[in-house]
């Protein structure tokens, strides 16, 4: 399983580069503004920025809605560094920018997907990554990890290609039902992978292996 962390902030991504683990970044207009990243010229800097941190796969999201623009988009974010991997929403102009980008040979990761179906199409268009938001599911009462489960079955019955990036990560149980229902990714915050290192037995064990090692060499 991938593990990539969901953020636009540099210090957090160094934080999770540092770590050891991390394969990847996805980002979008929200987490951009949530960092102040402002301005087209800013936003297409701040990508390169992030792709000089990490060694895989950044996540740059399109802000248009329809076709042309899309294809426009997504090939200047292409082009800004081979680590590029342009997002596109699950609507269908945004399918057929998928398959536009596939015959180019540019990857890509189809992002607000919300069901079976959904995933199913952006597998048949060629996309890179499919995102599932199960979070974003699980707030609206509805079982996220079960979409999961079902994009994994029909990717399976028909040997796609497309990975499953699990995204809306929300905590680290929900890292560990992705990675047992077999999501190629994850995608979170910071605090999900770092979750991943906790456990209160080994607190006690470690403090009472260097509490024993002080009392013999005090």
């Amino acid at each position: 399983m991938k593990f990539f962390i969901d953020t636009a902030n540099l210090e957090q991504i160094k934080e999770a580069q540092e770590l050891g683990v991390l394969d990847g970044v996805t980002t979008n207009p929200s987490l951009m503004a949530k960092e102040g990243i402002t301005g087209e010229q800013n936003i297409l800097k701040h990508y390169v920025d992030i792709c000089s941190i990490v060694e895989g796969d950044v996540s740059a999201e399109v802000v248009s809605t329809d076709f042309d623009g899309m294809v426009k988009e997504g090939e200047a974010l292409a082009k800004l560094h081979d680590q590029i991997v342009v997002k596109v929403p699950m609507i269908k102009e945004g399918v057929k920018a998928l398959k536009y980008f596939s015959d180019k040979g540019i990857r890509t990761n189809c992002t607000l997907v919300f069901s079976v179906g959904q995933a199913l199409l952006a597998a048949k268009a060629g996309a890179t990554y499919v995102s599932p938001f199960l979070g974003r599911l699980d707030d609206i009462s509805t079982d996220g990890l079960n979409l999961i489960s079902e994009i994994r079955l029909i990717y399976d019955n028909y040997a796609f290609d497309t990975q499953i990036l699990a995204a809306s990560i929300r905590h680290t149980m929900h890292v560990i039902d992705c990675a047992k229902l077999g999501a190629d990714v994850m995608t979170g915050p910071l605090s999900s992978i770092e979750g991943l290192l906790k456990h209160p037995l080994t607190d006690i064990g470690l403090a009472k292996f260097l509490a024993d090692y002080q009392k013999g060499n005090s």
